[in-house]
């Protein structure tokens, strides 16, 4: 008979304890290590650490790949070829040189060098994605380069997994082995993402058509799975096959419904794959193998530091993103227990050094949440260039801002800080936008809008942006405590400068007020105002033509207010009918290069063109006859659908 016991316990150990990491800053995943070290075989006993238990964790690193592969493109991809295939292949090949020849040394077992340099030359994919989607710095120079790294490292497992076994026995079919594997992965791969481009968009409009959200789930978990199965049957890893279905869908219009339904199964999956790593530390190791854990850990974390660092400055990186890239990546990873244990199976490792590369593994995943935390003030206190690199985006904020005078000055440019800009424009005011979300400020960037990465709480920023020389500063973020920071910020630099803020409700108005802001605009408020005016105005009016009317004004009055450019941030949204704005780059080789804009056809697409933008001049009359450069970015209004649509001709044809 089975009992609920030690799933209730398990389950109240990590509420208290990742509530207690939350309530200390702390990142959650540390907590769930500390919940699978208590609840494993090494304290209470209470989940087995057996192979299910693993598989279950595991499926929690598909679903973080899945989402990952979400952000990126085809195009993207090979765009970052020299970082996956340059600075990948150099850190595995020179960290599994480095270890094996220590370890060899030391042991004088070549193939026990081989499995140790193995688990000790990867990192981990699930700790490295997962902050670095939560700090919105997967764009950001330095999270493409870690994520193309551990793009390499998911590719070499593959090999690793095919030498260590063939090591250990009969080394006779060894070639004919990794020819295999290789023609498997190549043609798997080839597969996956030529007929896979061609079938992901009908398939999901079939299944978008008949509107249930219970079988779009599904479909969603099929794609997700179905895809690792088949990469897991050809040899390669499960999540590797999950990032090219997450790659294949974020070709679609679906792609963020997709990822917000995916997010519970990867947040509670994932939650539970760091249980089934804490589970696996056992103390007793860390006093009978001191040594031996001390060495391994020294050679994970400060000298894989230092060889990526190098290997990304010799690649051309700067220093201050090579540093943060080898911040990131400088602990062990998820694949170093699978070669390990695998190591352990064919004899390859005694039970004491196995324990201890464990441990050693575990330490330095405990401290990798703090390295990529704090990354940023590392690299300042390590990088002496990285001052100058900031002072330098610093002057080319002050260099962007400068033309502006008696300017509004907007703290985040989303969808309200947009419609502001909007009006302000059509009004001919000036204004200056920050915002922290590096997807929507390169979007509107290349769409010519005044808007820069930057954090408005920080008081040099503001300044760099104008605000000495600014009129008004308008907050509109409905988040109260960044608020009261800026209102700090902008009080003590220039008293008595006008400041609004947004807030959702009336809860927080006098709290701002007393903090200084000039007016407080509650969401929910003015909602109603508006409601009830129009309710008045119309009473007695048919229901019909009130919606006939609203609606034609809407469309003739509100046009500034359509289309929003999309970030990694926002709110989940119905894509299929909410029109959005998009930024075509038309790049080297694009088929539209020449041709006259009327040509493309882009408005029998359903699409809009808002503006076009040649050599940082931006045009709103834009005329059918201009003839297309390249280097200009056309601006497009359109349902995600038809924007994709519009991408492929003006780049394919």
């Amino acid at each position: 008979m089975h009992s609920l016991a030690p799933v209730v316990l398990v389950l109240l150990a990590a509420v208290l304890v990742v509530t207690l990491c939350r309530s200390l800053k702390v990142p959650p995943m540390l907590g769930y290590l500390v919940v699978g070290f208590i609840a494993g075989p090494a304290m209470m006993k209470l989940v087995p650490d057996g192979a299910d238990t693993r598989f279950l964790g595991e499926i929690g690193i598909v679903f973080l790949m899945f989402s990952i592969g979400l952000e990126f493109s085809l195009p993207k991809l090979r765009a970052m070829r020299h970082l996956v295939f340059g600075v990948g292949l150099a850190q595995v090949v020179v960290t599994m040189l480095l270890v094996a020849g220590l370890v060899v040394g030391l042991t004088g077992q070549p193939l026990t060098g081989l499995a140790v340099a193995g688990a000790l030359a990867m990192s981990s994919t699930a700790i490295v994605s997962k902050l670095l989607t939560e700090r919105l710095e997967l764009p950001q120079p330095h999270g493409q380069l870690a994520i193309g790294v551990l793009l390499f490292q998911d590719l070499a497992v593959v090999p690793l997994l095919i030498l260590l076994p063939a090591f250990a026995g009969d080394t006779s079919s060894l070639w004919a082995d990794l020819g295999l594997a290789l023609l498997k992965i190549v043609l798997v791969m080839t597969l996956l993402l030529f007929f896979g481009q061609r079938l992901m968009r009908p398939w999901f409009h079939l299944v978008a058509r008949q509107r249930s959200g219970e079988l779009f789930m599904i479909n969603v978990l099929l794609v997700t799975l179905g895809v690792a199965y088949l990469t897991e049957l050809s040899g390669l890893s499960l999540a590797l096959g999950a990032f090219v279905a997450g790659m294949l869908i974020s070709e679609t219009e679906y792609r963020y419904q997709v990822e917000e339904d995916i997010k519970p199964f990867r947040d509670i999956l994932l939650g539970f794959f760091f249980i089934t790593v804490g589970m696996r530390l056992d103390l007793s190791v860390l006093g009978e193998r001191l040594g031996e854990v001390l060495l391994m850990g020294a050679l994970l974390v400060p000298v894989k530091l230092a060889l990526v660092f190098g290997i990304a400055r010799l690649m051309g990186h700067k220093p201050n993103v090579a540093m943060r890239g080898a911040l990131a990546l400088a602990q062990g990873g998820e694949f170093g227990f699978v070669l390990l244990a695998l190591s352990g199976n064919l004899g390859l490792l005694d039970r004491g050094t196995e324990q201890a590369a464990i441990a050693a593994i575990l330490l330095s995943m405990l401290v990798a949440p703090f390295l990529i935390l704090h990354g940023e003030a590392i690299t300042r206190r390590l990088i002496k260039q990285d001052w100058m690199m900031q002072a330098l985006d610093l002057h080319q904020m002050m260099v962007e801002s400068m033309s502006k005078s008696d300017h509004v000055l907007i703290c985040g440019y989303g969808r309200s800080g947009q419609a502001l800009a909007r009006l302000l424009e059509a009004e001919s005011i000036p204004f200056f936008a920050l915002d922290m979300d590096p997807e929507r400020v390169g979007e509107a960037g290349e769409a010519g809008d005044p808007v820069v990465f930057g954090d408005a709480g920080k008081r040099e920023v503001l300044v760099a942006a104008g605000l000495m020389r600014a009129k008004a500063v308008v907050i509109t973020f409905a988040d109260t405590h960044a608020a009261l920071r800026i209102l700090d910020v902008v009080h003590a630099a220039r008293p008595g400068l006008p400041v609004i803020v947004r807030t959702v409700d009336d809860s927080d108005i006098e709290t701002l007020r007393q903090a200084g802001a000039e007016e407080v605009v509650a969401e929910l408020m003015e909602g109603s105002l508006m409601l009830a005016s129009q309710a008045l105005m119309v009473v007695g009016v048919p229901l019909n033509r009130i919606l006939r009317r609203i609606r034609a004004v809407r469309e003739e009055r509100y046009d500034l207010f359509r289309g929003f450019f999309r970030g990694s941030g926002d709110e989940s949204l119905d894509e299929s009918s909410v029109p959005r704005l998009l930024s075509v780059l038309v790049c080297q080789g694009a088929a539209a290069i020449g041709q006259p804009l009327g040509a493309l056809e882009l408005t029998r697409l359903g699409v809009e063109i808002k503006a076009l933008r040649r050599q940082n001049i931006r045009r709103h009359d834009v005329d059918e006859a201009l003839e297309l450069a390249e280097g200009d970015v056309l601006v497009l209004l359109g349902t995600p659908e038809q924007l994709a649509l519009a991408e492929a001709r003006v780049l394919q044809g």
